[in-house]
């Protein structure tokens, strides 16, 4: 099994590493093969024994395209863990200076924004080109989805704020029944 992705130009260091440690990594963990074309940012992604790997594999890469660093990315590799990328595009068309203003809102003053999303969601966020992306377990994404899409959106952050306490105080409830109800895994 192949599969092909691509990745930024200036992404392509990232997604190697020095000396080719990440790569070999991502290939160890995941056995398969990675085959990068540094003049196009395509690679191919060949599955070895477990084609699940390669699925993983391509995560990976998605993951480190989209601005994560290779630590970050590597969460993937765990069955619970997803990427979710939202287009700001959606938003706000092509529009350069309506994207740069949106990547600002999500971002934050001195990125306070988006470490307070990271914060209450458990989640990793990255900001990158026209992409916002998201790490983390499926309830913990679809939060942080939401409060990006509705920053995006131009709801006040306050509000967004208060969004993300809630969920996370009911996130805690529900755990805390579930420990208590011995359903809990």
């Amino acid at each position: 099994m192949k599969m092909y992705v691509r990745i930024p130009i200036d992404r392509i260091g990232a997604a190697i590493g020095s000396n080719g440690e990440i790569k070999r990594e991502i290939e160890r963990r995941t056995s398969t093969k990675l085959t990068f074309d540094s003049e196009t940012g395509c690679v191919k992604v060949e599955a070895g024994n477990d084609p699940l790997g390669a699925l993983k594999a391509e995560n990976v890469l998605k993951a480190i395209a989209r601005g994560f660093s290779s630590e970050r990315a590597f969460r993937l590799l765990d069955d619970d863990q997803f990427l979710e990328i939202v287009d700001i595009t959606d938003f706000a068309g092509d529009s350069e200076r309506a994207i740069s203003r949106l990547r600002g809102r999500v971002i934050g003053e001195k990125g306070k924004t988006r470490e307070t999303i990271e914060r209450l969601t458990d989640t990793y966020v990255s900001i990158y080109g026209k992409t916002i992306a998201a790490i983390g377990s499926a309830e913990q994404i679809a939060v942080a989805r939401e409060a990006i899409e509705m920053l995006l959106s131009g709801r006040e952050h306050a509000t967004v704020y208060k969004f993300l306490e809630r969920k996370r105080r009911e996130a805690r409830e529900n755990l805390l029944a579930a420990k208590q109800q011995g359903t809990y895994i």
